[in-house]
């Protein structure tokens, strides 16, 4: 976190500190919402509708894993009315920069909070064995929206942390809820009745980010690296996955959007099966925020990638 101390000394320094807002601009009286990554962007926007200006912290196209705010990020935050974080263990950058602002206003909000947070813990056949816990600690799996109930869950806090900001607003961030909250029982049930018939469950994967959702729907989740989507696999790791890969008769195997694809190409070669996109909707890359992809349509298409790798 050296980092986030230099820019908060960058901050104090230049004199960017200033109180918070309760609006975006003085013109369109909508308050000002920070989102650390794209999915908390996303919640925010469906569940603060007109009433918000959420602003998406990590760019477009890039990685959040291991991405820090600069000083205009914190610089924002001084002024933000609600932030929004996953927590789990996402973000690791979030502790130091909410104990270095100065804005006493600002709703913060750990959206992941009352979820069940889960590890993952590999077998040497390669399948996966995975523990819920409600306490902190430990090496979890953060990629709890990957799970339609969990995002129910999340959009619900968020509502929460803006009806605290904005009171005026508490029915109309209700509505956008309930709206929302049906599409995601609606996606659940989608998922259930396309997976559960289908005789084949396990699914190989570059990125350890889909244990929320093959718990929900009764996969198995073979990672090929770690939670992180940058780590790589040794070459022990690389002959289990090929060797299960060809016992098993996988058809797939699943990189991401924001990672290379390279080790899940090389899988592929190695035993005849194909490679797909499955994504841990950690963020869009440009092509996907050119043609308007939302949290929905990604999990949509993720659906569709798993039945056809599955049947």
């Amino acid at each position: 976190m050296a980092r986030v101390i230099v820019i908060t000394l960058f901050c104090v320094c230049f004199g960017v500190w200033g109180g918070s807002s309760a609006t975006a601009s003085d013109g369109d009286r909508k308050i000002s919402v920070y989102a650390s990554i794209y999915p908390m962007y996303d919640f925010s926007v469906k569940i603060g509708g007109e009433r918000v200006n959420v602003i998406n912290m990590v760019p477009s196209g890039v990685e959040p894993h291991d991405w820090e705010p600069a000083a205009a990020d914190i610089a924002g935050l001084e002024e933000a009315s609600v932030f929004v974080y996953n927590g789990a263990g996402m973000e690791s950058w979030v502790p130091d920069v909410l104990g270095s602002l100065r804005n006493k206003k600002l709703v913060s909000v750990e959206a992941s909070g009352g979820i069940k947070l889960m590890e993952g813990h590999h077998h040497e056949d390669g399948e996966e064995e995975h523990e819920e816990h409600e306490e902190e600690g430990g090496d979890y799996d953060p990629h709890v929206w990957l799970s339609p109930m969990n995002a129910k869950t999340i959009m619900n806090n968020i509502r929460n942390a803006l009806a605290a900001a904005d009171p005026d607003g508490e029915a109309y961030y209700k509505a956008n809820y309930d709206r929302y909250a049906a599409e995601c029982d609606l996606l659940d049930k989608e998922f259930e009745s396309a997976l559960s018939g289908l005789s084949k469950k396990d699914i190989i994967v570059t990125h350890q980010a889909f244990g929320y959702m093959c718990v929900r729907y009764g996969l198995n989740q073979i990672p090929i690296a770690g939670l992180s989507p940058d780590s790589e696999p040794d070459p022990a790791r690389m002959a289990e996955i090929i060797d299960f890969t060809k016992k098993n008769g996988v058809k797939v195997v699943f990189f991401e959007e924001l990672a290379s694809p390279k080790v899940a190409e090389s899988i592929a070669a190695s035993t005849g099966a194909r490679t797909d996109m499955l994504s841990p909707i950690e963020g869009l890359d440009d092509e996907e925020a050119a043609a308007g992809e939302d949290y929905f349509s990604i999990m949509r298409k993720n659906l569709k990638s798993l039945v056809a790798a599955l049947q």
